[in-house]
């Protein structure tokens, strides 16, 4: 399939997470990726520059304008479209035209940096309005039809061309269906805003695991456009725990020619990007069949550099489970999904049920089924059962302990940055297959089978403790989205609450 045409189609990296904005060095090696690879739009959109979103009536200082037009104009030496965002939905009154001049005032400061591409964001705001605006507009949806109709009128009259991007209030699937801001929304949204305005989308969810090509064509019938897609995918600023350095996967390659562009919100900490981003321009300009892993494993190739050390080298192949790890949302990579399935196989299933390697799979609960009663088959018995527990155990500890051992040597990694993204991260990582080896190490033992296990270095209060980890296991989210009570708390809910 063909590459989408890459004068129109906007292709490149949305800065809009939640968090610490980036650094004007690391914007710059940003741009330097994209000019090489292909990618041709930066938009600036980060949720913590207060004048992009909680103080947007203010202008920028004449410090912050001349940061900016650096930024600006070296996204015109790589040859990269520059979009500036604004995000006055936190208390914009839609009636006010004083709130229409602070808008006025933003966008003529920014055309005067050099600026000629603008959005509007009404994301991530109360779906409601003031008395007078809902008497003036009736809806949330004409509102917002109102500010960014009048404000691109009047940037296209101060003589910019350039693309006006706007971002819905129900912005996926699943806000649609639950009528976030208001009954018809979106319908409203595609018979009256300018049809030269691209709408934003991330897709069924606000993280989509897969944006299809029919769930896109029915979009298209309600905003009678070609909708933008702002891809989530790796965005990490919802859970500080994790990143993501998987590729970009999920999107089939026919969903180019159904969209103004694809877009992506990654990880807040920039250095942790590079496979996502290698991964989203490769999969833009190609031709052939897509093949996600492929192209991950490629990427990883590239990056495997930066993660030179003082000391001993990590190799290719440590840094891909690492990756793995640390894949996508609603996956583990292949290596690390092994590893899972292995120690839950020996955790879960424990000695008694365990199964010897190549004999269906192993019985722990929700991983498949015993052999007993397959016709020449004959059942195991609790020696090789043992037996096979052991074998597993072993390849455990040594998987574990490989990982283990990657997570010390990235503490001396050459490029500090990199290590003090990753430092969190490795050291709880670290702590979890610590626990496990000994949990593994212990039951290993003769006679240890159904004796209770303790760890000297995993104690109440310091290990999962704090408040977060306590409400965490209040509730069970189960594999179907359900949440439900968890039983083994109920210790907690015996002990006498102080009303003071």
């Amino acid at each position: 399939m063909a590459a989408p045409d890459s004068t129109q189609f906007l292709a490149g990296v949305i800065e809009g997470f939640y968090g610490q904005p980036w650094w004007d060095a690391e914007r710059c090696e940003l741009f330097g990726w994209m000019a090489a690879w292909g990618l041709n739009t930066y938009l600036y959109a980060p949720k913590d520059d207060l004048k992009h979103r909680a103080i947007w009536r203010e202008l920028y200082s004449l410090s912050e304008a001349e940061a900016l037009g650096a930024i600006i104009r070296n996204c015109e030496q790589h040859h990269l479209r520059f979009i500036y965002a604004l995000s006055p939905g936190l208390d914009i009154r839609y009636s006010s035209e004083t709130d229409l001049a602070h808008l006025h005032k933003r966008i003529e400061q920014m055309l005067a940096l050099g600026c000629q591409d603008f959005a509007l964001l009404f994301d991530d705001i109360p779906d409601r309005m003031v008395t007078e605006d809902q008497k003036r507009w009736g809806s949330f949806a004409s509102a917002h039809c109102h500010v960014t109709n009048s404000l691109f009128r009047w940037v296209r009259e101060h003589g910019s061309q350039g693309r006006f991007l706007f971002c819905p209030t129900p912005y996926c699937g699943r806000m649609a269906e639950r009528n976030y801001g208001g009954e018809g929304y979106l319908a409203t949204i595609g018979r009256e805003l300018l049809p030269e305005i691209d709408v934003c989308w991330t897709g069924p969810e606000i993280i989509s695991r897969e944006i299809t090509v029919a769930h896109i064509q029915e979009l298209q019938k309600t905003l009678r456009r070609k909708p933008l897609i702002w891809d989530n995918l790796h965005a990490n600023d919802y859970d500080g725990r994790r990143f993501y350095c998987g590729p970009y996967k999920g999107r089939p390659l026919e969903l180019r020619a159904e969209v103004a562009g694809l877009l992506t919100n990654p990880n807040c900490e920039f250095v942790l990007n590079y496979v996502p981003l290698r991964t989203l321009a490769e999969f833009v300009k190609c031709e052939g069949p897509w093949d996600a892993r492929q192209a991950y494993l490629s990427a990883m190739r590239e990056w495997w550099p930066r993660f030179a050390t003082i000391g001993q080298p990590v190799t290719l192949e440590d840094l891909i489970l690492f990756g793995d790890s640390y894949y996508l949302p609603h996956e583990e990579g292949p290596e690390a999904e092994k590893l899972y399935r292995l120690a839950s196989s020996l955790i879960i299933g424990g000695p008694a049920n365990c199964l010897p390697v190549g004999r269906v799979t192993p019985c722990a609960p929700g991983l498949g089924t015993t052999d007993a009663g397959t016709p020449g088959v004959p059942h195991p018995t609790a020696e090789t059962r043992t037996s096979a527990w052991s074998e597993q155990a072993s390849v455990f500890r040594q998987k574990a302990t490989r990982l283990c051992q990657f997570c010390v040597r990235m503490t001396e990694l050459k490029h500090r940055p990199l290590f003090y993204a990753l430092s969190r991260r490795i050291w709880e990582l670290r702590e979890e297959l610590d626990l496990l080896e000994r949990y593994v190490e212990f039951k290993s033992k003769p006679g240890s089978a159904d004796v209770p296990f303790t760890s000297d270095f995993h104690l109440p209060g310091t290990y999962r403790g704090g408040l977060v980890a306590r409400l965490q296991r209040l509730l069970t989210l189960q594999s179907d989205g359900l949440l439900t009570p968890a039983p083994e708390q109920a210790q907690d809910y015996n002990q006498p609450v102080s009303n003071s």
